[in-house]
């Protein structure tokens, strides 16, 4: 594979050849392949004006004297805030000089940073830096239209905002929609802050991003009227989401650069996924597919940076449009008024149509509750599990067709990655021996490490690719069963042929695959219990060990995590554990399923005591019975000092506790979506 890194090490050569012989035993053949260099465009310049403006200012773009033997195809223009690797396109042109309309800028200081990308005719870019300018959002104009929207739709059609929308230009609509989305965006995450300093759990109406901090936890009770504005703004931005979408759908999709915006402004106005009605959802989805598909149309004759680019963006809708369709199925963000009116609203033909599911009962009852209530919650959930499925399906589709776009510029050992807060996606070419044993370290904490060896059906010089994914929120899938996995995110692994086929890689207990798959970054695990145990010292009692007894009933295997924190962290302990039976252990009997040791010098950062049963352990068990008493000096003395000692302490002396200690328990399981969206 020769690189682009070979061609800029040596800038001055513009002819290349590249020459293959075969040698066979009678006769030996050569072909040879000839590349000519050309330069990018050059010795012109661009400029911006006026340097400050607001979010529905005219900004002038002129870019002069660029020469090029091909010609100049097109000019582009991104903008970047705090981070140049999260910039976008909000512009592209065939002439030099072109008018423009910017998002806000940065929150702080408002200053926006442009560059243009300068191409010709065989797609050779240099690339320009603009003038950093000052781009404040208009407020007023922001507020007028979302009002017009929510109260005034006579008045929405003269709206400055809907007319320009109304156009059907490509970059208008398209710079227009990023702009305003990025209003809507900073505006609910005040909203969300504001309704978590007055005690509205953030788990409970926001799904966080990859690699985002924990929200400021506040002291106070719930504000109920605190919780009704909440909703109300709510409400009202996503009904403004909804009419801003509509108009995508009228955009022709053209060149790679339509595409890219686009894409860009989809996954702006998606970017809030606790304000994206069913509507929206669903033509977020349609158009995102469509998108991918006219990527993959145009994907050989375009650059792989062109390719990146515009997969970033589709990716991170799509990614979106999942998150959000799962948001109130998972419990994790509100159900939105226009999507539950619309689910108990009756049909227009509710007299004629005797076949609809919306009149089946059955469907949408409790059991035997069929109380109006019951009717109409179930309904909305029944079409947001409908919606969730065809999403899913169409989000499949969309990664395949974006795999085989990039896939055709990678080379092997080749890797592509995106990385943003709404999705990470990798593709890595490799051959099947330089696969195993290989870890895949992706943001946020998600791991996944491959066995030394796994059986599979390819020679060791097949080339795969490797996807891995990791998404904010894991689907709520298809299974009746309660699979808790509304606070964790969800990673992905898959191995494709040649063809881009799925490949099934065996392995066993000895060989597994290892998955690390972060939680939600506002899950916040309960408080540690306080164990008086020492004042139990002086009552009359002949335990052996103080038991606690853990209900373990699940319908699907739960692994169990225990965590002890001494309050004096000199002291050690035995613990025992026997599965749905008292665990007992003397001189005389042992009837445990398992022991450990508790020593100062095991004791993790936060000066804790963890212990850890997986869903091996556990399956087929109702409860688990764990004991635990403190070690006496000499017990200390013999297995702790000793690394080497590591016997089981036997006694049939009563427990006796020094010190307290604090108790944790929780369970967790790590499960998998199949093909039919069944944990």
């Amino acid at each position: 594979t020769a690189t682009n890194q070979l061609f800029l090490s040596n800038p001055q050569i513009n002819l290349w050849q590249f020459e293959v012989v075969y040698s066979f035993l009678q006769e030996t053949s050569s072909s040879s392949l000839n590349i000519v260099l050309t330069k990018s465009p050059s010795n012109g310049s661009c400029s911006i004006n006026p340097l400050n403006g607001t979010t529905n200012s005219l900004f002038d773009i002129l870019c002069s004297n660029w020469f090029d033997d091909n010609d100049i195809k097109d000019y582009s223009v991104y903008v970047w805030k705090n981070d140049l690797a999260e910039k976008m396109i909000v512009a592209y042109s065939t002439i030099s000089s072109f008018q423009v309309r910017l998002p806000p800028g940065d929150d702080q200081t408002s200053l926006l940073h442009l560059f243009v990308h300068i191409r010709n005719q065989f797609d050779c870019v240099t690339e320009f830096n603009l003038s950093s300018i000052t781009v404040m959002p208009d407020v007023v104009g922001l507020t007028d239209f979302i009002n017009n929207i929510q109260n005034l739709r006579s008045e929405l059609i003269r709206n400055p905002i809907t007319q320009l929308l109304a156009s059907q230009n490509q970059n208008l609509v398209g710079q227009l929609i990023i702009s305003l989305a990025q209003q809507l965006n900073k505006m609910n995450s005040e909203n969300i802050d504001t309704a978590i300093l007055n005690g509205i759990p953030a788990t409970s109406i926001s799904v966080s991003t990859l690699g985002s901090q924990t929200s400021q936890v506040s002291s106070r009770p719930l504000n109920e009227s605190a919780l009704i504005e909440y909703n109300k703004q709510l409400n009202s931005y996503a009904n403004s989401r909804e009419y801003l979408m509509t108009f995508i759908t009228k955009l022709a999709i053209t060149t790679s650069n339509s595409v890219q915006l686009q894409a860009t402004a989809l996954a702006q106005i998606t970017q809030t996924t606790n304000q994206l009605t069913r509507t929206a959802l669903m033509i977020a989805s349609d158009r995102c597919y469509q998108l991918a598909v006219a990527l993959y149309s145009i994907s050989t004759g375009i650059p792989y940076e062109d390719v990146q680019l515009s997969a970033t963006q589709i990716i991170q809708c799509a990614a979106n449009v999942l998150t959000a369709v799962n948001g109130p199925l998972q419990q994790r963000t509100t159900i939105l008024d226009l999507d539950y009116s619309r689910a108990t609203t009756f049909p227009t033909d509710y007299d004629t149509d005797l076949e609809s599911e919306w009149s089946n009962l059955n469907l949408f009852a409790d059991g035997n509750d069929f109380s109006w209530e019951t009717i109409e919650r179930n309904r909305n959930v029944y079409y947001q599990k409908q919606l969730a499925n065809q999403i899913i399906n169409q989000m499949n589709g969309i990664i395949a067709l974006l795999t085989s776009s990039l896939n055709i510029h990678l080379n092997i050992e080749q890797q592509s990655i995106i990385e943003t807060s709404q999705v990470f996606m990798s593709l890595e070419s490799k051959s099947i021996e330089s696969f195993s044993n290989k870890i895949f370290k992706q943001m946020v904490n998600a791991q996944i490490q491959l066995p030394e060896n796994f059986n599979s059906n390819l020679s060791n010089n097949s080339r795969i690719s490797i996807r891995t994914m990791v998404t904010p929120l894991a689907p709520f899938g298809n299974t009746t069963l309660q699979s808790n996995t509304n606070l964790s995110t969800c990673v992905s692994l898959s191995i494709l042929g040649q063809n881009e086929n799925e490949i099934s890689i065996q392995t066993d207990f000895n060989r597994s695959i290892e998955i690390n798959i972060p939680r939600d970054s506002n899950f916040i695990i309960s408080s540690m219990i306080l164990q008086n145990v020492t004042s139990m010292n002086s009552n009359p009692h002949n335990q052996l060990f103080n038991l606690h007894y853990l209900n373990i009933t699940s319908t699907l295997p739960i692994s169990v995590h225990l965590e002890i924190q001494p309050l004096n962290l000199s002291r050690g302990y035995l613990l025992i554990y026997k599965f749905d039976q008292l665990p007992q252990l003397s001189s005389s009997i042992k009837q445990i399923d398992g022991w450990t040791l508790f020593c100062p010098s095991d004791l993790t950062n936060d000066s804790i005591y963890e212990y850890f049963l997986d869903n091996q352990q556990t399956f087929g068990y109702q409860s688990l019975i764990f004991g635990l008493r403190e070690l006496n000096s000499t017990e200390m003395n013999d297995v702790c000092s000793n690394s080497s000692i590591t016997y089981l302490p036997i006694t049939n002396e009563r427990f006796n506790f020094t010190s307290n200690y604090q108790l944790r328990i929780y369970t967790s399981g790590c499960y998998y979506i199949d093909n039919n969206n069944q944990w």
